[in-house]
């Protein structure tokens, strides 16, 4: 390009041109778009959903995930990094480097309550790096789970003020809420629904779907701009249940399980110490007391098992077989040397599939217990369409080796999670491991100290909250630099936790697994149980020296464990942590806010988008009617009026021992399954539209 013949002034600045009467006795001048720097490096993010430390191959896993593999030969890969336990709340500190309560999200938005820390509203104050990133001359996109947002603003009526288009990302594509299908998903393009452009019998599946999105996002920018540099937060929805993955992906591991989650256990753990990740004098965590010994299980029992796991091995690497499409993609274009890539996982692997695993994961939140026999019966469509399946607590176990418990817990099985940092451009050491503690609040700040910018002080005329997360970028190339983070809290449904200076104090809720403690998940936690719990139930462990939190050195050390104690409470102060709420089904059914006041009627029609649980006609345990008016032709006709597939439906507490009963997915249009949470109006049967109209005896 030859060079400018104009004058630019930054807007805001006094104008430096010339106004006369006329243009020709004037000199012009234009406010200056906003430019990154030159050369400055793209940022990428890859969130990944529910999976454990133990699960990628450069972790040590027998599951194959080469490309994966390669960006921790090309980079680093860190063996200290910390997440909250749970996806929401970790993905609000990965965006906005602030903790999660300080976000107002402890828990996923859809368990939001009316407490600061506890609402499911990021505060506007808390900044996402796209809008950071944003007023630097980036482009900035979002692909994938967002689950972000108050449920109930998860509409067409809004606001949206908190979708990823509000939120500083100028292009979106995925899903709003915490899972979908991988075969049929709920898909958002911007700020509108819309419909998957093929079927699973064409080919479709989102990963696929989500990664040919998001390299067009980056074409249609550079062939434009070339040199203008982007943000993309990719976040697959993959490994979160369900599980779903061509059959020839999960066969590819047939047979790999059949030994049972203790001999994988031994030979990720051997693998890490080969690897170096680990200690050679670490020990691996004891067997859980909520995981049955496999040669315990009956020959049918183990195979189901087994085949859950395969499918959920060949979900991981079809994933990393698009992850590294778009890093060959990113190469084509010239762009991967000076790309910084993470990537993260939101939390440990998952106990949601109960102890027995489900071919629907809903059933985990329903007691709805599902037999073995019918989980047999299902047991070749596990992983595709008509299945919602989840693995049993023995392979999550397996996935977090060599740490203890899972997602939803702040042991480390909860909050220890693979990450790998990639930049060719800017960082020299390649293949290395990192052991400097590090949380996921730390990603923010960073990637702003790399680029040289410096917090803004303002967003949108918002004045910005300090961050709370530190850079660890002095890790980068000395593997001997201290770390900068220090001190760390954790709490997740009462259990609690914090890290402090190779120290580590857990409290457990309900107990250390659900066996001991002789209550399941989701138990409320009442001001006697936290004086018993602060008296009698926190452990101490070093984990400078143990790893795997496998000595609890509480009544040796308990001067340590009293300063950690009230440290906890310290942090807790600081960033909206009480109050502590140890409850699960009690959030979920707390009737909150809504855009609009109770009702009594609602009208649906034709062509509309679909509408989640949180802003539908709620109907479950009150009188109700429904009137669908139609007009049907000459020859008759037949489909779908109306489909409602509710999400949990809490009759009785959820029992985290328990399997559940799967329901089969209705159809649309006599092929696409609805999912869970999911309410539509429409017809297939006539030419005309038709109308459903709800009435209930009660507001909502």
């Amino acid at each position: 390009m030859s060079q400018t013949c104009w004058s630019e002034y930054k807007p805001g600045r006094t104008f430096p041109g010339v106004v006369g009467r006329t243009t020709d006795e004037s000199t012009p001048a234009w406010p200056q778009p906003v430019r990154a720097l030159p050369d400055a490096p793209n940022v990428l993010m890859i969130v990944l959903d529910d999976t454990g430390y133990g699960q990628l191959g450069c972790y040590g896993s027998p599951i194959e995930t080469p490309s994966l593999d390669a960006l921790a030969a090309g980079g680093l890969l860190y063996s200290n990094m910390h997440t909250t336990a749970l996806c929401s709340p970790s993905r609000s500190g990965v965006v906005t480097g602030r903790n999660h309560h300080a976000n107002g999200m402890a828990s996923i938005t859809e368990l939001a309550t009316g407490y600061p820390g506890y609402n499911g509203q990021i505060p506007f104050e808390n900044g996402m790096l796209s809008e950071m990133l944003l007023q630097h001359g980036y482009n900035t996109y979002m692909v994938g789970k967002w689950h972000l947002m108050p449920s109930e603003q998860e509409s067409a009526a809004g606001p949206y003020d908190r979708w990823p288009l509000g939120r500083g990302f100028e292009r979106f594509y995925g899903f709003l809420g915490g899972d979908t299908s991988q075969w049929y998903p709920d898909l958002v393009y911007d700020n509108h629904q819309v419909e998957q452009p093929s079927t699973p019998e064409e080919g479709y599946h989102l990963t696929e779907d989500l990664t040919d999105r998001a390299m067009s996002f980056i074409t249609d920018a550079k062939q434009v701009a070339p040199d203008k540099p982007f943000y993309l937060h990719f976040c697959p929805g993959a490994t979160h249940a369900p599980h779903h993955v061509p059959k020839e992906w999960a066969d590819r591991y047939r047979g790999k399980f059949d030994d049972g989650w203790e001999a994988y256990r031994e030979r990720t753990f051997a693998r890490q110490k080969q690897l170096g990740i680990v200690p050679q004098d670490a020990q691996i965590s004891p067997p859980d007391p909520d995981v049955p010994v496999w040669e315990s299980l009956s020959p049918d029992a183990r195979r189901l098992a087994a085949r859950m796991m395969e499918v959920y091995a060949g979900f991981l690497s079809h994933t990393d077989r698009h992850i590294g499409r778009l890093m060959a993609f990113l190469k084509e274009i010239g762009e991967l040397d000076n790309t910084l890539i993470m990537v993260v996982s939101d939390n440990g692997a998952s106990a949601e599939g109960g102890a027995t695993g489900t071919t629907n994961e809903l059933q985990f939140f329903n007691n709805a217990p599902e037999s073995l026999e019918e989980s047999l019966a299902r047991i070749d469509e596990i992983g595709g369409p008509e299945t919602f399946n989840h693995y049993p607590w023995g392979c999550s176990s397996a996935g977090n080796t060599p740490f203890r418990r899972w997602k939803r817990e702040t042991y480390r099985g909860g909050v220890s999670d693979p990450f790998l940092v990639h930049w060719p451009a800017g960082i020299q050491a390649r293949g290395e491991i990192r052991d400097q503690f590090a949380h996921i609040i730390d990603m923010v700040p960073t990637v702003l100290d790399v680029l040289g910018i410096e917090p803004p002080a303002t967003i949108r005329g918002v004045t910005q909250s300090p961050l709370h997360g530190v850079s660890f970028a002095q890790t980068f190339d000395d593997a001997a630099a201290p770390t900068r983070h220090r001190t760390q809290y954790y709490e997740m449904f009462g259990h609690r936790a914090i890290d402090h200076n190779g120290w580590r104090a857990v409290c457990p809720w309900p107990g250390p697994s659900f066996v001991e403690a002789g209550k399941p998940f989701g138990t409320p936690i009442t001001m006697t149980d936290l004086d018993d719990l602060d008296a009698h139930h926190w452990e101490l462990y070093h984990v400078a020296e143990d790893v795997a939190e496998t000595r609890n050195l509480a009544q040796e050390h308990r001067g340590k464990l009293i300063e950690m104690i009230a440290l906890w409470y310290v942090e807790a102060g600081k960033y909206n942590v009480l109050p502590i709420d140890g409850s699960a089904l009690e959030r979920l059914m707390l009737e909150r806010p809504q855009i609009t006041a109770a009702r009594t009627s609602y009208t649906l029609r034709p062509d509309t988008q679909v509408l989640s649980a949180a802003v539908a006609p709620r109907v479950l345990n009150r009188p109700h009617s429904l009137t669908a008016e139609v007009e049907i032709p000459p020859g008759g006709a037949e489909g779908v009026l109306l489909a409602e597939l509710p999400g949990v439906q809490p009759h009785h507490p959820p029992d985290p021992r328990l399997g559940t009963r799967p329901a089969r997915p209705a159809r649309r249009s006599g092929q696409r399954p609805l999912l869970p949470r999911r309410l539509t109006a429409g017809t297939r049967i006539a030419t005309s539209p038709a109308t459903a109209k709800f009435g209930s005896s009660e507001g909502r």
